[in-house]
C-alpha cells in the first residue's frame, strides 16, 4: 500500500495497532465475537470474527446491536 500525505506518519498510524479497551472475545449461538461489556450481564456486539456467512445479514447480530450474555 502507498499512502501519499502531508501529515506526519505518527499522525496517520495513531492507534492502528491499539485495540478497544475493555472489549472480550465470546462464543454466542456458536459464534465467536468481540464485545463490549455493559450492564448486567449485557453486551453490545463489536464485530464477528467466525461464524457463518448468513450471520452477516441477521440484523440482531449487527455491530452495535445489544445481546444478552446470560
Amino acid at each position: 500500500m502507498t499512502l501519499f500525505t502531508v501529515m506526519p506518519m505518527e499522525q496517520v498510524w495513531e492507534g492502528a495497532l491499539t485495540t478497544g479497551s475493555g472489549q472480550l472475545e465470546v462464543h454466542y449461538q456458536g459464534m465467536l465475537m468481540q464485545v463490549e461489556p455493559l450492564d448486567e450481564g449485557r453486551a453490545r456486539i463489536v464485530r464477528l470474527l467466525n461464524c457463518p456467512l448468513a450471520s452477516y445479514l441477521d440484523s440482531s447480530l449487527a455491530p452495535g446491536a445489544i445481546i444478552s450474555l446470560t
